[in-house]
């Protein structure tokens, strides 16, 4: 069923929200801008977490490596919007008879409310022996490894460029040594120049290195997603 994701057949009028005292100028604009997300919107009329999943559903759309039988890895998965995405497509509750069963693990250093279908972890990935506990819990390498985490803003643009940039390098190294060959790593980076090492690295790693930003990135944000394909082992 073809879903609508431009906004058209939306009310026309803008949700405008005055500040209020003790509200800052930054909060009171970001309000605003949820208020009048289309993708918020479509995030809460269709049961998901947030309106992230509909970014890893639009790359999936493109390069189909949520498949069903898959095992999937999503680090940093909270608030879980990515997982609620992977469990129908890899066929993780085995609904889907005739195709083979996938299995969705979902890391995180904080608690993650349960998602039908789902194997929570509660841990570090980036700790000793992270990626041991992982292919014990799948019982051999993962066919996917995805990250869509971001470090808290700082407020200064290269500052959280940098950060940002670190944790997308950890999360590669991580896919390194859990992926099987073939497989793909997707994460989400900012554009600003210091991603280069990190692409000249996975472009040795990986048969195929891609930069997207999906039709549910916000327009004034600087992230884009690098999605790597065929993992070379």
């Amino acid at each position: 069923m073809a879903r609508n994701t431009s906004g058209r057949g939306q009310r026309d009028l803008k949700v405008k929200v005055k500040t209020a005292r003790g509200r800052k100028l930054s909060s009171t604009r970001w309000l605003q801008r949820q208020l009048n997300d289309p993708y918020v919107h479509r995030a809460k009329a269709e049961g998901f977490r947030g309106r992230a999943a509909f970014k890893i559903m639009e790359l999936d759309d493109r390069y189909h490596f949520l498949q069903p039988g898959g095992r999937i890895v999503d680090l940093g998965c909270a608030p879980g919007g990515w997982l609620q995405v992977a469990v129908p497509r890899v066929n993780a509750l085995g609904e889907m008879q005739n195709k083979p069963q996938g299995r969705v693990i979902g890391i995180d250093i904080q608690e993650v409310e349960p998602v039908a279908g789902v194997e929570l972890l509660e841990m570090d990935f980036m700790a000793d022996g992270a990626d041991t506990r992982l292919r014990e819990m799948l019982g051999g390498a993962a066919d996917v490894v995805m990250s869509d985490m971001a470090a808290k803003s700082s407020g200064h643009k290269q500052t959280d460029h940098l950060r940002i940039i670190s944790l997308c390098e950890a999360a590669a190294y991580f896919a390194f040594d859990v992926l099987d060959p073939g497989g793909t790593f997707v994460a989400k980076v900012l554009a600003g120049g210091a991603e280069g090492d990190l692409q000249q690295v996975l472009k040795q790693k990986f048969e195929k290195v891609a930069n997207v930003k999906p039709p549910a990135s916000r327009s004034d944000s600087s992230e884009k997603f690098v999605v790597a394909m065929g993992f070379r082992g």
